[in-house]
């Protein structure tokens, strides 16, 4: 079976771990006598896509779930990070899990069932609330929302669930290669309840549990020795990092002002010039950006009334629009409302990962300036098609994510820790170009490497936004892969299963592995793995050595509606 990775240099990934290491040197923390507890069977860390996507799987096995999320919602990136859906082309028939597609069905009805569609938009069967580029399904926060809390009532009502918001993980007891409890912290009380269970999910957005568990991990990049990686980096750097996102909310009032005050950091964003290799064509606040694909420069165009494209140019109000106003009832809404997840409000001075709590608080602070420099640089000096600049008219929604200061709960994460697993997915088992190479076959023919032990599928582009280390756009084309169990398993841990953007990816295939249907998929097949784990009274690491039991359990969760191989 093709699930053995001996080709990458071991030594190379230690190196990269150093900072688990030094964690891992340290005895397991105590908890005070004092702190409550609750014990389940599994403990999900992280209420993420790829958080309720296990919880979900495991919960219709019967397993008893306790479920902690930081942020005051469940959901992650397309609840309290406000980001639409990013998804593969096939979306609506093919290329993910059955339950991730009932959930889409799920947030049109609501729309139907709660919102005065006009009739036309009511009778689609594929409503895009939004009419958004980037998704067939672009929608409100607050509706995906809805649907993830009424499809987990049932089991919260009952008991079998716990979800704990506004709760951080603090500390691990650790035995050897087992974890048999976490500490959480919540952040509204300040109180500390430790977690007990047989099995803990990682489906934080920073792999947290990692380095409190002393589960070898990587960051960053890795070098092209290492993994020979076409588009890896020379030279390996952990704090080589994609930039992350504070989103925002907004509709526009023509012939209204609602300007906000000057941010405090205005002057230096909108001077400022990123330094990137190759470089960025001009001003970060500026409609002319770095195309991904390409590399050069490209004009996008910005125009509330304006349609999907500005004189022939991308119109970046339409591109994660979540409420086209027409779609419903004259008078429902004032206008138009888009998300506004841009090139322009990608932060890139600093990472979330590898510096001290303190550190990330600032970075996070000055990304919300930043996006806060974009809104205001497009209510008063944005180019218009008329000539003149600005539009005022443009309103913060921030009671479309819940806040007060009108930014997302929490920002939205491209790369986070990475286990090192089992096994690590590379370039050349889902890349165009090197698979092709490879292969020996054409780019047209060619096909991502088939894993024996498939648990998933997806299906995007490699796309690595520019980084903190200063390398812009990694953007190409990558092939309809799978995602193999290895990929979930860490090469110590025994009751650790990451959910998410943390599994066994490299730097670069992290960029097709961290969407919204492909976390989904991972952390269904996370919770089923530790379900089935427990049912069988086998560890999810014999499950996948041993071809029956392998077998047993991919044919179970295929009757589940799991995907694992493209169709």
């Amino acid at each position: 079976m093709n699930i053995s990775n001996s080709n990458i240099n071991r030594r190379g990934w230690i190196q990269a771990s150093l900072a688990a290491a030094s964690v891992a040197s340290m005895p397991a923390p105590l908890f005070a006598q004092s702190e409550p507890e609750r014990e389940a069977d599994v403990v999900i860390i992280g209420g993420g896509l790829g958080g309720c996507a296990a919880a979900i799987a495991a919960l219709r096995s019967g397993v008893k779930v306790v479920m902690t999320e930081p942020t005051e919602w469940i959901g992650g990136q397309l609840t309290s990070q406000a980001v639409p859906p990013d998804e593969n082309a096939r979306i609506e028939t093919n290329g993910a899990n059955q339950s991730y597609r009932n959930f889409r069905s799920q947030i049109r009805q609501y729309y139907r069932d709660h919102y005065p569609l006009t009739d036309a938009a009511r009778a689609n069967p594929r409503l895009n609330p939004g009419n958004g580029n980037v998704s067939k399904l672009c929608c409100e926060p607050r509706v995906a929302l809805a649907v993830l809390e009424q499809w987990l009532m049932p089991y919260e009502q009952s008991g079998q669930l716990v979800v704990l918001l506004q709760h951080v993980p603090t500390s691990a007891e650790v035995d050897r290669d087992r974890v048999s409890a976490v500490s959480v912290r919540s952040a509204k009380t300040g109180e500390a309840t430790v977690l007990r269970g047989k099995y803990f999910i990682d489906a934080s957005e920073l792999g947290d549990l990692l380095p409190l568990t002393q589960t070898e991990f990587v960051t960053g990049a890795e070098a092209q020795s290492e993994t020979n990686e076409m588009h890896a980096a020379e030279v390996a750097d952990p704090n080589n990092q994609q930039a992350f996102t504070v989103c925002f909310a907004i509709d526009h009032l023509a012939g209204e002002n609602h300007t906000i005050d000057r941010p405090e950091e205005y002057r230096f964003w909108r001077d400022y010039v990123p330094q990137l290799t190759p470089p960025w064509p001009g001003k970060l606040l500026d409609f002319t950006y770095t195309h991904p694909p390409t590399g050069v420069p490209k004009k996008l165009g910005f125009d509330p009334a304006g349609g999907k494209s500005v004189d022939g140019a991308l119109n970046l109000w339409t591109y994660r629009r979540i409420i086209d106003a027409t779609l419903f009832e004259p008078g429902h809404f004032a206008g138009d409302i888009s998300l506004i997840n841009w090139p322009q409000n990608d932060y890139l001075l600093g990472n979330l990962v590898g510096v001290t709590e303190e550190q990330a608080a600032q970075h996070v602070a000055r990304a919300k300036q930043l996006s806060l420099a974009l809104l205001y640089w497009l209510q008063t000096e944005a180019p218009r098609r008329d000539g003149g600049t600005g539009f005022p008219g443009l309103r913060l929604r921030g009671d479309l994510v819940g806040t007060e200061d009108g930014m997302a709960m929490a920002p939205y994460v491209r790369e986070s820790r990475r286990i090192r697993g089992e096994f690590t997915v590379l370039e050349e088992h889902v890349g165009r170009e090197q698979r092709a190479a490879v292969s020996g076959k054409s780019i047209k023919s060619v096909k991502a490497a088939r894993f024996e032990d498939s648990v998933g599928i997806g299906s995007y582009p490699i796309d690595l936004h520019p980084t903190s280390a200063g390398n812009n756009y990694i953007d190409f084309a990558s092939l309809q892969f799978q995602v193999p169990l290895g990929a979930l398993l860490p090469v110590r841990m025994r009751n650790l299963i990451p959910a998410c953007k943390n599994i066994g990816t490299t730097h670069v295939t992290n960029g097709c592995y961290r969407l919204h249907p492909v976390e989904w998929g991972i952390g269904e097949a996370a919770g089923a793995l530790v379900a089935h784990a427990m049912q069988t009274h086998q560890t999810p690491h014999a499950i996948r050595a041993n071809p029956k039991r392998l077998a047993d359990f991919q044919n179970q969760i295929r009757k589940q509606g799991m995907a694992t191989e493209w169709t």
